[in-house]
């Protein structure tokens, strides 16, 4: 992880948790590509900081498709609300909570 990017605690312990639930033989490689993203959204928007919305919006962008179920899963099981980041279970949900009468 990069010396000037700071990883909260809290965002540190939720990340090491969600790494505990990938294979092991996966989880070097996972952790790897999910930190250089987070990090990277991080310093897109010119922050010092890691939130939880780059770790979600990290895993999202480095999961296959075909994992991002189990994923969710893993997430609620922490108490990770991915969906408050724009990752329902349904593209359309978004729409229809932002315009629901």
């Amino acid at each position: 992880m990069a010396n000037n990017i700071q990883w909260p605690k809290e965002i540190q312990e939720k990340f090491e948790k969600l790494l505990a639930k990938i294979p092991f033989v996966l989880r070097g490689f996972a952790k790897d590509k999910v930190s250089k993203k987070a990090e990277s959204l991080v310093v897109k928007d010119n922050r010092g900081d890691v939130t939880e919305k780059d770790l979600v919006d990290a895993f999202f962008a480095e999961t296959p498709f075909g994992f991002q179920g189990p994923l969710k899963t893993d997430m609620d099981e922490i108490d990770i609300d991915y969906r408050k980041y724009g990752h329902g279970d349904d593209p359309a949900d978004a729409f229809k909570i932002k315009y629901k009468k």
